[in-house]
C-alpha cells in the first residue's frame, strides 16, 4: 500500500512543485506558452518591483500580528473554558461557532461591518455618541489592515482554543492539588503546571494557525481585493494577480517560492520561540 500512495504524492504535489519551480526561472507567459529560460530574471524582477516590497512587508506585519493576536486569545479562552464548571458543553460549542464558516462568508461578513456607509461597527460607534461621521475602515491602508487581521483572528482563534482546551483538560488535576497544598495561586500554577506542559498543543496550534493565516487569500480578496491602490496587497492576493489576471506565470511562480520561503521562515521563528522557552 506504501507505493501507490507514493506514487499518488508524487504525481500530486511533487510534480507540480518542481515543474512550478522551473517556470520561475523562464519567461513562460500566456502569450508565449513555450518556457524560455531566464536564469534569474524573475526573481530580479521581483526586487525591483515596488507593489511586490509593499506586499512583502504588509505579509510579514500581518502574519506577525494575527497569529500572536489568536495565539493569545485562544490561550485566554481556553483557559476560561476549562475553568467553567457549568455550561462547558454549550461554551464549546458556541466556541467552534466561527468555524462552520467558509472564508468567502467570513470576508463578506466582515466587508458589511466595516463597512464606511452601513456597516455595524460604524452604525454601533454613531449610536453611543463616539463618532460623529463615518470612519474608512476598507479605504485606509492601517485601517483596511487592522479590518482584514479582526476577520483573521476571529476565524481562527476557535482553532487555537479547541487545540489547548484538549490540552489543558488532558493535564493531571493531582498536580493542581499538589499546588494547592503548596500555596500556588492561580498565576502560579498556570505558569509552572499548565503552560509547560502546554508545549506539545502549542506546537501543533501555531503550526495548523501559521498555515492557516498563510492562506487567506479569501478573506483579504473580498474585502479589500488588496486595494485602494495595493495597500492591503498581500503575498498571496498578489501571486494569482500576476499569475492569473496578468498572465505572467513565470514571474507567478516565482513569486509563490518567495512566499513559501515566507512562511517556512516565520513557522521555524516561532519554533525557536518556542524552544528558547523551553516549551518545546
Amino acid at each position: 500500500m506504501l507505493v501507490p500512495s507514493l506514487v499518488i504524492i508524487a504525481f500530486v504535489v511533487a510534480f507540480p512543485l518542481v515543474y512550478s519551480f522551473y517556470l520561475s526561472f523562464t519567461s513562460y507567459t500566456l502569450l508565449r506558452p513555450i518556457p524560455a529560460w531566464n536564469d534569474f530574471a524573475n526573481y530580479r524582477r521581483l526586487l525591483q518591483d515596488p507593489i511586490f516590497g509593499q506586499a512583502f512587508i504588509n505579509t510579514l506585519l500581518f502574519m506577525f500580528v494575527t497569529v500572536n493576536a489568536a495565539f493569545l486569545m485562544g490561550l485566554f479562552l481556553s483557559q476560561a473554558v476549562a475553568r467553567t464548571i457549568r455550561g462547558q458543553p454549550l461554551l464549546r460549542t458556541l466556541l467552534m461557532v466561527p468555524m462552520m464558516f467558509a472564508p468567502v462568508m467570513v470576508g463578506f461578513q466582515f466587508r458589511w461591518f466595516f463597512n464606511d456607509q452601513v456597516g455595524l461597527v460604524n452604525n454601533i460607534l454613531t449610536s453611543l455618541g463616539l463618532l460623529n461621521g463615518s470612519i474608512p475602515w476598507l479605504v485606509d491602508r492601517w485601517l483596511a489592515m487592522f479590518s482584514i487581521g479582526v476577520a483573521t483572528v476571529w476565524m481562527n482563534t476557535p482553532v487555537v482554543a479547541i487545540i489547548l482546551l484538549a490540552g489543558t483538560l488532558s493535564i493531571s488535576p493531582e498536580l493542581y492539588e499538589a499546588a494547592d497544598v503548596d500555596g500556588a495561586n492561580s498565576w502560579q500554577k498556570f505558569r509552572a503546571i499548565t503552560y509547560p506542559l502546554l508545549g506539545p498543543f502549542i506546537t501543533i496550534a501555531l503550526t495548523i494557525l501559521s498555515l492557516d493565516v498563510a492562506r487567506g487569500f479569501d478573506i483579504v480578496s473580498i474585502m479589500t481585493g488588496g486595494g485602494p491602490a495595493h495597500r492591503t496587497e498581500l503575498l498571496w492576493t498578489y501571486v494569482p494577480r500576476v499569475a492569473i489576471q496578468e498572465a505572467r506565470f513565470g514571474s507567478g511562480a516565482a513569486m509563490s517560492f518567495v512566499t513559501i520561503i515566507v512562511t517556512v521562515v516565520f513557522t521555524l521563528y516561532l519554533f525557536r520561540q518556542l524552544l528558547k522557552s523551553r516549551i518545546l
